[in-house]
């Protein structure tokens, strides 16, 4: 069974027995250790995770048509080994799902999952005034060990309504990824907008109590897609080096 952990905030180890797979992000590997000769191999990806020809092309095509691109490369492990991964200096969370439970997460921030996830690219209406697009990837557990590591911008934090029915709210700008229900869209765009006075928080992602989740948040913003103001400047934060174009 594979186990996932992380390693100084920054890295994700993997320790696999034989006849173990893992999908990753294509570069990620790091460095790894075992008995013997090396017992783990790469594979890209061609098309996608999913299992069957025809459902990797048609994933393969809505990644690419909603820019939901993933690079993936397959490690499969043919004895007792452990592996390690990291992206940029990025800080790792790993996440079980449960079976059943999805995590929403944007592609750029996966970083490894296991074969008991089940890979899919979902539509979403939020990208009109957000970086985010107007599609997320989503991570269904379909086993007993579903896990998922994904990427942030700096340390996390972890806001859960799951317990106690509170409100949540993030920046859609803000947010990694999340588990359970999807969010509501708030805007708040009025004449200050418009003359340059955006106080810099016009839309914000909510949970509401009837919307049970677990949200991941960065404390690094990605830039708005949006620019309503006169003078120029964007009514968002500031670009963020997490995007990038693979």
């Amino acid at each position: 069974m594979v186990i996932f952990e992380t390693l100084n905030e920054l890295c994700l180890k993997v320790t696999a027995t034989g006849g173990d797979m893992i999908f990753t992000k294509a570069g990620a590997f790091i460095g790894g250790e075992n008995y013997g000769g090396k017992n783990y191999n790469f594979t890209k990806v061609m098309l996608g995770p999913q299992q069957g020809f025809g459902q990797a092309l048609l994933g393969h095509i809505a990644r690419r048509v909603t820019g939901e691109n993933l690079p993936l490369m397959k490690v499969d492990f043919n004895g007792e080994s452990v592996t390690y991964y990291a992206n940029n200096q990025q800080h790792v969370t790993i996440c079980q799902l449960e079976y059943g439970e999805t995590i929403s997460v944007e592609s750029e921030n996966i970083l490894a999952f296991t074969q008991d996830c089940k890979y899919s690219v979902r539509f979403m209406a939020q990208g009109v005034i957000s970086q985010k697009g107007i599609a997320t990837s989503t991570l269904t557990g379909e086993g007993n060990n579903a896990l998922v590591a994904v990427l942030s911008d700096g340390n996390p934090i972890v806001l859960s309504n799951m317990q106690n029915s509170s409100t949540i709210i993030a920046d859609p700008d803000a947010a990694v990824c999340w588990i359970g229900s999807d969010p509501s869209i708030k805007t708040d765009l009025n004449w200050r907008n418009l003359i340059g006075q955006s106080s810099g928080e016009s839309y914000m992602f909510e949970w509401s109590g009837n919307q049970p989740a677990t949200v991941i948040i960065q404390p690094m913003e990605r830039i708005s897609g949006l620019d309503v103001s006169m003078d120029g400047r964007s009514t968002g934060n500031r670009p963020s080096s997490q995007r990038r174009n693979y």
